[in-house]
């Protein structure tokens, strides 16, 4: 509460400044890191963004903008920011790391793969870069090189819990469930009601067919992060998996809307349109799944998208 009462002050005294100098960059630049730390991010942008206007040299401004469009979920405009911000300074080991999680973001895993290898060149000791580029690598189905980059990042910093998760990740697709779940709960232990940790440790329950335990984590990893599309896309499987095929449609159409990006989305959308008898969607659906590479349509539903 003082944090914020803090904050509103300072976005007080800021606002006047602008009433006295409409065009003080720094003022309004100021003002819109307030917003972004209160996650008022339309009115962060706004001011950013007369920030620039009124200073189109403002290079720290750019950096601030990539952050909040990055928030709002509009990747192509953080990378058009942050190439701008890279340009003129391309030893900034942070804004190489934002452009690869926008990278990663959008599926360019390559480009991804890169910034982040400049980040860690830059920065070698952030255990936060080590451990995105590796999630990057798993990402991309190296998932030796993705489990050696995390070894890695455990010598760092062994308490970081996001190591462990991205190894259940990976051991999830190796299909070592009880390793996987393993792996999740020391995150779990490290960071407990992490809301992608529980997450992730109710994906591990759906592929281990507890579904009561499933949807307990997934359920609270929703109510702690109502804006995490992979959440969805898991309570999605479950109505799957328990035939409520009308409520795994709207779960997964949830999903999709919130992020196209997610894996496997449209594997799981398609089997929810083709359950609920919408052919031609799942179809199209199930084109998208192959398109990205999951290898999960059997050849007897691919032979009936073909007649």
């Amino acid at each position: 509460m003082v944090k914020e009462q803090n904050l509103d002050q300072a976005a007080y005294y800021f606002r006047e400044a602008l009433y006295v100098d409409p065009c003080f960059a720094d003022a309004a630049n100021n003002l819109g890191t307030v917003y972004f730390k209160l996650k008022r991010w339309d009115l962060a942008m706004q001011q950013y963004e007369k920030a620039i206007q009124c200073r189109p040299d403002f290079l720290n401004a750019y950096f601030n903008r990539a952050n909040t469009s990055y928030e709002l979920k509009e990747y192509y405009r953080t990378l058009e920011d942050l190439n701008r911000v890279i340009q003129v300074k391309p030893d900034t080991a942070i804004a190489w790391f934002i452009q690869g999680l926008a990278y990663t973001k959008i599926r360019d895993f390559p480009a991804a793969l890169n910034a982040f290898k400049q980040a860690v060149r830059l920065d070698g000791n952030k255990v936060e870069y080590i451990v995105n580029q590796a999630t990057v690598k798993y990402y991309m189905k190296d998932l030796e090189a993705a489990t050696l980059g995390l070894q890695g990042a455990a010598k760092l910093d062994p308490r970081e819990p996001n190591i462990y998760n991205t190894l259940a990740l990976i051991e999830i697709e190796k299909k070592n469930l009880s390793k996987a779940m393993e792996l999740v709960d020391k995150a779990l232990t490290l960071s407990p009601d992490h809301p992608y940790f529980l997450n992730n440790r109710g994906y591990v329950y759906l592929l281990q067919n507890k579904l009561d335990n499933a949807e307990a984590d997934i359920n609270q990893s929703i109510g702690m992060d109502p804006y995490n599309g992979w959440a969805y896309r898991n309570k999605g499987i479950y109505y799957l998996m328990k035939e409520d095929y009308t409520s795994a449609e709207r779960l997964l159409t949830q999903a999709e809307k919130m992020d196209s990006f997610i894996d496997k989305i449209y594997y799981y959308l398609g089997m929810a349109y083709f359950k609920n008898g919408k052919t031609f969607l799942a179809c199209r659906s199930f084109r998208e799944s192959e398109k990205r590479g999951d290898k999960m349509v059997t050849a007897d539903l691919i032979q009936r998208c073909n007649k």
